[in-house]
């Protein structure tokens, strides 16, 4: 049994309390994988916190984010189908349609039809949309950097990739079984 292998020695979270009563009422249980996706189940819930709190300091919803983001980083001249974004933050057509409604009642998108081909709509990122992403995404990322400041030096590229490698192993498989 390695009930302790995700503590500290010293010091213990409310993870480190629950692998041990799971392993206290479930003895021949190998419950060491709770050590990591307990507490990166716990994490992502405060991740989520972190993301609302700073979107929504800039007039955003996280899911404005969402669509802003995406055509922020489709570079100049910040624009995409409506299809292209529904596979860029992967929601419904009728979802996105919505979305875009929205956004451009707020003046954060416009849209406009394609020259090549009057069929095609573009959505385009407004001067506000581009204001309003680029200060949520600074603000973001100061807050996730001062979550990772608890780490050592080095620390945060480490679990970067320990947590690309898990991430790209559960992409494959997923892709395989679809």
């Amino acid at each position: 049994m390695t009930a302790d292998v995700g503590s500290t020695p010293g010091r213990q979270d409310e993870v480190d309390l629950i692998v041990r009563a799971w392993s206290e009422v479930l003895p021949t249980l190998d419950v060491e994988p709770m050590h990591v996706f307990s507490r990166l189940h716990r994490l992502a819930g405060r991740i989520q916190d972190l993301r609302r709190d700073a979107f929504s300091e800039h007039g955003l919803a996280v899911w404005q984010f969402d669509v802003l983001a995406a055509l922020r980083r489709a570079g100049a001249p910040y624009e995409l189908t409506p299809g292209r974004l529904v596979t860029e933050t992967r929601v419904s057509s009728g979802t996105m349609t919505n979305r875009i409604d929205r956004l451009a009642e707020r003046g954060l998108v416009a849209r406009r039809g394609s020259s090549g081909d009057r069929r095609i709509v573009l959505v385009r990122l407004t001067e506000a949309g581009t204001a309003a992403v680029d200060g949520a995404v600074a603000d973001l990322v100061a807050r996730e950097r001062a979550l990772l400041e608890t780490l050592p030096d080095g620390g945060a590229a480490d679990l970067a990739a320990l947590l690309r490698g898990v991430l790209t192993q559960y992409t494959d498989t997923a892709q395989e079984t679809a």
